[in-house]
C-alpha cells in the first residue's frame, strides 16, 4: 500500500503562492489517481484537485480553478499543487490522498480515496 508524506506548506501572505509536494513510497505510484483536499478549522474536509494515473487528465473545485494546480512526476513518485493568488480562505490543512486505479469522473469524494497523508497546514494571512 502507497504511503504519502506532504510537505511544503507554510504561513504566506494573501496575493502570494505557495507549491505543495506529496511523496509516495510505492513503486506503483503509476497506478494510483491522486487528490488534494482540504480541511478548514470547524469544517468538513473537502475536494481541491485531481489528476489521472499518466497525469494527462486533472480536475479542481470550481472555485479554485485558474489559481490552483496540479501535476505529477511518476519517476519521482510526487505529485504537486500549485497555489497562486492565495486567500485567506485559503488556510487549511492539505491532504494529499490516493485511489487505486485510473480515471473515473465520479471520485471526488473523500469516502473515495483510501489512503491519506498526514497533512501539511497552509495559512494565509491578509
Amino acid at each position: 500500500q502507497v504511503q504519502l508524506v506532504e510537505s511544503g506548506g507554510g504561513l504566506v501572505q494573501a496575493g502570494g503562492s505557495l507549491r505543495l509536494s506529496c511523496a509516495a513510497s510505492s513503486r506503483t505510484f503509476v497506478r494510483y489517481t491522486m487528490a488534494w483536499f482540504r480541511q478548514a478549522p470547524g469544517k468538513e474536509r473537502e475536494f481541491v484537485s485531481r489528476i489521472s494515473t499518466s497525469g494527462s487528465t486533472t480536475s479542481y473545485a470550481e472555485s479554485l480553478k485558474g489559481r490552483f494546480t496540479i501535476s505529477r512526476d511518476n519517476a519521482k513518485n510526487t505529485v504537486y499543487l500549485q497555489m497562486n493568488s492565495l486567500k485567506p480562505e485559503d488556510t487549511a490543512v492539505y491532504y494529499c490522498a490516493a485511489r487505486f486505479g485510473d480515471w473515473d469522473a465520479t471520485k471526488v469524494k473523500v469516502d473515495d480515496y483510501a489512503t491519506w497523508g498526514q497533512g501539511t497546514q497552509v495559512t494565509v494571512s491578509s
